[in-house]
């Protein structure tokens, strides 16, 4: 939640078919579900395309079932609209992504009406915030901390002690 207008972020399951899935359902493969973070925020600090944008240039939304060293039908890029405005303004960001190069390859992310959303189980929540120093986190998650905080260092929260 460091930027402005974010009011709150939770990660979790969605587009699968079974409910309340647990981390191993879900990281088997079996349920459908795609492992999601829902982003809640304040539209009079920051808007959807703006989410949408900054999702598109720290996540690779390139690769099909793939993230990081991550492989399977729930590491897909996936967005979850609330309504035909955001699938618009989503189709709208993924072809100036698609049109900008700025991947090389063009965008995979699927469009999918919301579905039933699952928070994940608390261990797995603030994995990163609690697990820094974790291989995964140095290798993968740092360097796309490093690039968000650097790109978009104007829109980010003032710093607390």
């Amino acid at each position: 939640m460091e930027l402005r207008g974010v009011t709150g972020v939770e990660s979790g399951y969605s587009g699968g078919t079974v409910s309340n899935p647990t981390y191993e359902q879900v990281c088997d493969g079996d349920t459908g579900h795609a492992e999601v973070v829902m982003v809640t925020f304040d539209p009079s600090v920051i808007n959807y395309r703006q989410i949408l944008e900054i999702f598109f240039t720290v996540h690779d939304p390139t690769t099909l079932n793939k993230q990081g060293y991550d492989e399977g039908t729930q590491y897909r890029s996936v967005i979850f609209y609330s309504n035909e405005s955001q699938k618009l303004i989503a189709e709208e960001v993924i072809k100036e992504v698609n049109d900008s190069g700025i991947w090389g390859k063009p965008v995979v992310t699927e469009l999918v009406p919301r579905m039933p959303f699952f928070r994940a189980e608390d261990y797995h929540r603030e994995y990163y915030r609690r697990n820094p120093r974790a291989g995964y986190c140095n290798v993968i998650i740092t360097p796309k901390v490093l690039k968000f905080r650097k790109k978009y260092a104007e829109m980010l929260k003032p710093q607390t002690a």
